[in-house]
């Protein structure tokens, strides 16, 4: 069965970008702080981080066979121009296909029915790869949907004082975790896994 991972980069008070969408400055410096370098998809991007967490990226980019992202942060990053740096196909939740964009490529998909939808598409794609879900308003429809396996944080040392929590407006809380199931402290960064508790 295919696994449904969500995972961020977080602060040390919980948020995964600062309230304007941006801090990405503070949260993602330990992707440029190593000598061990992790070539993307993206020619003109390689990430340069410890070795700990050099073996970490390698291990998720190994394991994962899909992405669902929702449509801000398609358009925050213009579509990765046309590839996602994990070079994996992308699930776009989505009202409406944007304009220039077919409604299926081998790069994104486009889903306007959903949640479930989009999760079941990417498990079709992931084959018996895991499905990344996006942290934030996507990560949040997928836990209250009952659909989400583990979840992943990178920690940083760094309080943003506001902004976007990995989960937002959690209805089925409080939701209980078991773990860490995974711990790999990096330089910077500590990588923390948890699984998602079943049901009782």
């Amino acid at each position: 069965m295919t696994k449904v991972t969500t995972g961020a980069t977080m602060s040390l008070d919980g948020y995964i970008a600062d309230a304007s969408h941006g801090g990405f400055e503070y949260l993602f410096q330990w992707y440029a702080n190593g000598d061990v370098e992790t070539p993307t998809a993206d020619p003109g991007m390689t990430l340069r981080t410890s070795a700990a967490s050099a073996r970490h990226l390698r291990d998720l980019n190994e394991r994962t066979g899909a992405l669902v992202v929702g449509r801000r942060l398609f358009d925050m990053t213009n579509g990765w121009g046309g590839r996602h740096p994990m070079d994996v196909p992308v699930v776009v939740v989505t009202h409406h296909v944007p304009d220039g964009w077919e409604p299926e490529n081998d790069s994104f998909v486009f889903v306007t029915d959903g949640i479930e939808s989009a999760i079941d598409r990417a498990k079709a794609l992931a084959g018996d790869k895991e499905v990344g879900v996006n942290g934030g308003t996507i990560a949040t429809q997928v836990v209250q949907a009952g659909l989400l396996d583990e979840v992943h944080v990178d920690l940083v040392p760094v309080l943003l004082g506001d902004g976007i929590p990995l989960f937002a407006d959690v209805t089925i809380a409080p939701l209980q975790l078991d773990g860490p199931i995974s711990v790999v402290e990096g330089d910077g960064v500590t990588h923390l896994a948890y699984r998602v508790r079943a049901a009782a």
